[in-house]
C-alpha cells in the first residue's frame, strides 16, 4: 500500500505521511512519539477506540482529554474547549485524497477546530478505506458514507440513514453541520498523517 505519490503530495502540503501496517504498529509509535509529561488532546474516533489509546496515555501519565469520558453534557464542552490547547491532538479522519487533501464532517467542530489551530503537533490517524482519488471523491465519501455511519453510531437519526446518501437536510437529527477541508498546514510537519494498511473507522 506504500504510495511515494501519497506522500509527495502531502509533503508538498507541510503534511508528514508515514504508513504503517497495522493499528498496533500505529499506537506503539503514538505511545513512542509523545513524551509521558505531555498533554493531548483526542478527537473522537471509532478508529481510536479500537486503539483504546486514551487508556494507555492515561495509564502511563499523561493528562488526556477525551470527551467520550465525560460523565455530563457539561463536562464533554469543557473538555473539548480544554483539548485545543493541548500538547498533541490525536484524532481520525473521515476521508484523504491521493493529491493531498484531508476532508472531516463534524458535528460540534471541535475536533477540525483542534486539527486546524491549537495544539502544537496533531496525529491523524487513517484506515486505506478512506483513501480517496480525487478531492470530489473524499467529500462525497463524508457526506454518504461517513455522515450516516457516524450519525447511527451516536444514536441520530437523519433521514440519510434511510436513504443511503446525503440531502443536505435541516433536521435537528443532522450530524454534519461542519464539512472542513484541510488543504496543507502553515506550520511544517506540525500534523502528521498515519495511513494504515488496513480497513478502519467510518
Amino acid at each position: 500500500m506504500y504510495n511515494i505519490e501519497i506522500i509527495k503530495n502531502f509533503k508538498s502540503r507541510n503534511i508528514e505521511v508515514t504508513f504503517f501496517k497495522t493499528l498496533e504498529d500505529v499506537k506503539d509509535k503514538i505511545l513512542d512519539l509523545i513524551p509521558i509529561n505531555s498533554t493531548v488532546g483526542i478527537g473522537n474516533s471509532k478508529t481510536l477506540k479500537e486503539m483504546d489509546i486514551s487508556r494507555l496515555l492515561c495509564e502511563r501519565g499523561n493528562t488526556v482529554f477525551d470527551k467520550t469520558l465525560a460523565k455530563s453534557k457539561k463536562e464533554s464542552k469543557h473538555i473539548k474547549k480544554k483539548s485545543l490547547l493541548t500538547d498533541w491532538y490525536i484524532t481520525g479522519t473521515n476521508a484523504i485524497s491521493k493529491d493531498g487533501h484531508i476532508v472531516n464532517i463534524d458535528h460540534s467542530g471541535n475536533r477540525v477546530a483542534a486539527m486546524i489551530y491549537g495544539p502544537d503537533n496533531v496525529i491523524v490517524v487513517v484506515g486505506k478505506n478512506k483513501i480517496c482519488n480525487t478531492l470530489q471523491d473524499a467529500i462525497d465519501r463524508v457526506r454518504n458514507i461517513a455522515a450516516p455511519l457516524n450519525a447511527k453510531r451516536a444514536g441520530y437519526k437523519p433521514p440519510c440513514l434511510e436513504l443511503n446518501k446525503c440531502v443536505d437536510c435541516k433536521t435537528d437529527q443532522r450530524v454534519c453541520f461542519n464539512l472542513v477541508i484541510i488543504e496543507g498546514q502553515y506550520e511544517k510537519d506540525r500534523m502528521k498523517l498515519f495511513i494504515v494498511d488496513e480497513e478502519i473507522g467510518f
